[in-house]
């Protein structure tokens, strides 16, 4: 059992060739980031990011063994739940990531000075999330067969083992946690060396396991937060937690491998093993690399216009819309909104009829608008987004979102 905090020495990689290339790919995930956040219109922008926040709680779930369909969750988020009571409580677990996300980055947004590596934080994080939970989530069960409750926002007062991994003790966690909010505070680090930042932080944070349940939710909304904060999101656009499912064999295994103690003298001169941590980082950067260009290519403006006038077609040719809503959705894409009274125009339709047309797009949340007669912006119900932005779930969850759009 672990009782003071250089048990979880070092920090950050060490010197040489391997820290070279660490800081040149966390370069790239600066410029890569910084590119992608430029793609589309603000406006468009902003409903992408919504959605976004809807697939990060998906992945975040899924990596916890927890599947709920993408339209599942988007039935959650208007009060429609599933009668079963086992997937009513998937549902609202995934609703109370989203709002989560959405409260902490309204924080981050209003609290400019905000220390987000240290234990407030932290507990903040924890508290939201299961204050939001079904009863069901509200208790784990031990190795004894004992179940213990969890009471949001509190540290554990118990020991706890992950794997081959004995956590710090419980009385010392006080101690880790002001090690690990000095050690990682962002206001520490340049731009690149922020990145990497993140990436070691993300795995102390696992390793620390401060709360009895919920630590890997909560150690992906803290390094959302950090990414966020160090401004290296895209804009919202990105988030490794999509990565992270995808290859989550993987990442358990990179996790597993930086809690192994030093081997040698070769492997720097903390209590556990540089290279893992090292190689753990590595894994991270590639992961947001390999997720910043999945974006890019999914926002290329020349290919999102193609779909979505491809989407309009094929639901033409189902009886469902006008062709026409093609150019409608296209104008919204690029410009972000569009007025009511330009429908006619784009369109080609007389007045009455692009009214029409403008009612049903709006009726199937292909357009939204905040007021009956104000502009319009885009839409994405899950039928819209297997098409629009191929990919952004799994082969067999988005086959089952191309459905009709009524």
């Amino acid at each position: 059992m672990h009782l003071y905090p250089a048990a979880m020495e070092p920090l950050l990689p060490g010197a040489g060739k391997r820290l070279s290339s660490l800081k040149a790919k966390s370069l790239e995930v600066i410029r890569e980031s910084a590119a992608l956040g430029a793609m589309l219109h603000p406006v468009t922008r902003q409903a992408l990011v919504e959605l976004l926040h809807k697939m990060n709680s998906y992945y975040s779930n899924l990596i916890e063994g927890h599947n709920t369909h993408p339209t599942a969750i988007e039935r959650a988020l208007i009060r429609d739940y599933a009668a079963e009571p086992a997937k009513r409580a998937l549902q609202e677990e995934s609703v109370a990531h989203i709002q989560v996300q959405r409260r902490m980055e309204e924080r981050l947004a209003a609290e400019p000075s905000l220390e987000i590596c240290e234990p407030e934080f932290l507990c903040w994080l924890h508290r939201e999330f299961y204050s939001r939970l079904p009863e069901e989530f509200h208790s784990v069960e031990q190795h004894d067969g004992a179940r213990v409750l969890i009471v949001p926002g509190t540290l554990r007062t118990s020991g706890v083992r992950v794997g081959r991994h004995f956590a710090p003790l419980s009385d010392s966690l006080p101690s880790f946690l002001e090690r690990f909010a000095k050690a990682y505070s962002p206001a520490r680090f340049d731009d690149v060396d922020r990145i990497l930042a993140a990436a070691a932080s993300h795995h102390r944070l696992l390793w620390i396991h401060p709360f009895l349940d919920g630590n890997g939710r909560v150690t992906r909304l803290f390094t959302h937060a950090y990414l966020h904060r160090a401004r290296i999101d895209g804009h919202g656009l990105w988030a490794a937690t999509r990565g992270l499912a995808r290859r989550r064999e993987e990442y358990v295994a990179a996790l597993a491998d930086a809690d192994e103690p030093r081997r040698g003298d070769l492997d720097g001169r903390g209590n556990l093993s540089e290279r893992g941590l090292t190689d753990f980082c590595e894994f991270f950067l590639d992961t947001a690399l390999d997720q910043i260009r999945f974006m890019r290519e999914v926002l290329d403006l020349d290919g999102v216009q193609e779909r979505v006038l491809r989407f309009a077609e094929l639901a033409a040719g189902r009886g469902e819309v006008r062709i026409e809503a093609g150019f409608l959705l296209r104008d919204v894409v690029l410009r972000g909104e569009i007025a009511r009274g330009e429908a006619a125009r784009i369109t080609g339709l007389g007045t009455r009829s692009a009214q029409a047309l403008v009612a049903e797009l709006v009726r199937k949340r292909l357009l939204v608008s905040e007021t009956p007669k104000g502009p319009l912006r885009l839409g994405l119900p899950p039928s819209a987004v297997a098409y629009y932005f191929p990919r952004l779930y799994p082969e067999g969850i988005e086959a089952g979102m191309r459905t009709s759009t009524h």
